[in-house]
């Protein structure tokens, strides 16, 4: 597959906000976009569990763990939820477990790392709320583009690129 963002960079500079290149590609999809939905939470996956078991056809789950990576807040049980949900792919601010598994689910991933260690289920976080980490800032319903080259994000959606 064609590498999506360094198109989208030159057709449109002005429209982009591009991350910190920090992350790491973790799922089998290698290039994904879609329409944002926002989760804040630290070390507490409980509101990603519930965003993954619902539909996310055309999205892309941005979760913003505070950038720890001492506790992992995403497992392949949930990336096979959300796979299985149509959800295009997660990018977290923070850390993902179950590394080899995950490569092997039809989803976009990006991560900081990897790290074993699950997180404590208590029930927090926000979902729907304005995130900001890696030099960008992240709204409900922007546009998110990853590929291997790094993150951008937009207000509207913009033509991609023809290969």
């Amino acid at each position: 597959m064609k590498d999506i963002l360094p198109d989208l960079c030159d057709l449109y500079p002005e429209h982009l906000q591009i991350a910190d290149p920090v992350f790491k590609s973790y799922g089998k999809k290698s290039h994904f976009n879609g329409e944002v939905v926002t989760v804040s939470c630290f070390e507490d996956n409980s509101r990603v569990r519930e965003l993954v078991g619902t539909p996310g056809n055309g999205k892309v789950l941005v979760v913003d763990g505070g950038g720890s990576v001492r506790r992992a807040l995403l497992g392949d049980m949930l990336a096979e939820k959300a796979a299985n949900n149509g959800w295009e792919g997660i990018v977290i601010y923070g850390a993902i477990r179950d590394v080899a598994a995950q490569s092997q689910v039809n989803l976009g991933i990006h991560a900081l790392n990897a790290h074993p260690m699950p997180t404590e289920k208590r029930g927090l976080g926000e979902v729907g709320k304005t995130l900001k980490f890696a030099g960008i800032t992240v709204q409900p319903g922007d546009q998110i583009y990853c590929d291997l080259n790094g993150i951008a994000v937009a207000k509207q959606p913009l033509a991609m690129p023809k290969n």
